[in-house]
């Protein structure tokens, strides 16, 4: 007999829907005649199957260790007790944690996950087999509590937020159905602030907000940007996504100017098409930026990419014109810091660009 208790990643929802989540190799007629055959019972009790389950509910399944395995791929046991990763997909995960070097956990709690993601590293796979962020983050969890896998059968934690792969800094994770909802919603509604450390081509010496729009190549992966006139009218905007990005100068000096960004919208590659349709590409970017001084740049300290860094995540406070958002816990009006990668302050040392 194994037992599962409902946590919050399962409640609320019907309890067939459950059982063909945890069990995706058996059918919905096998499914309802072990529901009629008392084989599965939920807290004690011959069930339907419509039933909404809720947080401690327990389901238990009077079915041999084979079967289950057949059907669900759920963790084993060897002789000697441990817990074997048998599910092809769990031995990815496992992979990526230990592959993927360079990681380092923020900040955490029991619904949300705060990592910075170094350069070179994708937040999500690109092909099937790949590595990201993502699967990391499935592994990191498994290696603290391998029991995790029969959650993980109905829910799988995930990024909320993507960087480009050259770009490194903080990446919100959510752990729990909770968090996930609760980090999106707060990106959604742009109640979390994000800001990016970049150095960028030229000498800007005022903080401005610049807007526009954003079109997209998706043969290319490249993307366009129309300027925003403040004396545009509504009538006669133009086509493609609006984007805004605020920006405050740090120092400026020999041609080169160290920025603080505000992504005020997130768009993919919006920082760096935005920044270079004013004139001030960043350094290192090879798709948007000013190819001489990348050559320059990567002669002399081997930058072969753009310099583009997530450093300051800001959660919402205790707004009563908002939604309280009582999953942040402790990082409800707080803050989140990634220092800027080794490479970044070498480059900035180099170029004069002090914080002071």
């Amino acid at each position: 007999m194994r037992s599962v208790t409902i946590g919050r990643n399962q409640a609320g929802q019907r309890l067939d829907k459950f059982l063909r989540k945890y069990l995706p190799n058996a059918g919905s007629g096998f499914l309802y005649k072990m529901l009629r055959k008392k084989n599965i019972t939920l807290n004690g009790k011959k069930a339907e199957g419509s039933e909404l389950l809720s947080v401690e509910d327990q389901i238990c399944f009077f079915l041999s260790d084979e079967t289950l395995e057949k059907f669900s791929g759920l963790p084993s046991r060897d002789g000697s007790g441990r817990i074997q990763h048998s599910k092809p997909e769990y031995a990815e995960y496992v992979k990526a944690y230990q592959t993927l070097k360079g990681i380092s956990v923020i900040h955490e709690n029991d619904d949300i996950l705060v990592v910075n993601k170094p350069c070179g590293v994708l937040t999500q796979k690109a092909l099937p087999g790949g590595q990201s962020l993502n699967e990391w983050l499935i592994g990191y969890l498994l290696e603290k509590d391998p029991l995790l896998k029969q959650e993980f059968t109905s829910f799988r934690p995930s990024v909320c937020n993507r960087l480009d792969r050259n770009t490194s800094g903080l990446v919100l994770c959510g752990k729990s159905l909770a968090g996930l909802q609760t980090l999106s919603r707060c990106i959604r509604d742009h109640s979390v602030r994000k800001y990016y450390r970049t150095i960028c081509v030229g000498e800007l010496t005022e903080p401005s907000v610049i807007r526009g729009y954003l079109t997209r190549d998706r043969i290319h992966n490249r993307v366009s940007v129309i300027q925003c006139p403040d004396s545009q009218k509504e009538t006669e905007l133009p086509p493609g996504d609006y984007i805004e990005t605020a920006y405050q100068p740090i120092a400026s000096q020999n041609g080169f100017t160290l920025l603080e960004v505000e992504l005020i919208t997130g768009k993919t590659h919006q920082i760096r098409a935005h920044l270079a349709g004013t004139g001030h590409p960043l350094i290192g970017d090879y798709k948007y930026g000013d190819a001489g001084i990348n050559q320059r740049l990567k002669k002399k300290y081997g930058l072969q990419h753009h310099l583009l860094h997530a450093c300051r995540v800001v959660f919402p406070g205790q707004n009563p014109e908002q939604t309280p958002e009582p999953v942040l816990g402790d990082l409800r009006g707080n803050m989140c810091h990634a220092p800027c990668p080794d490479l970044f302050v070498r480059i900035q040392k180099g170029l004069e660009l002090s914080n002071s």
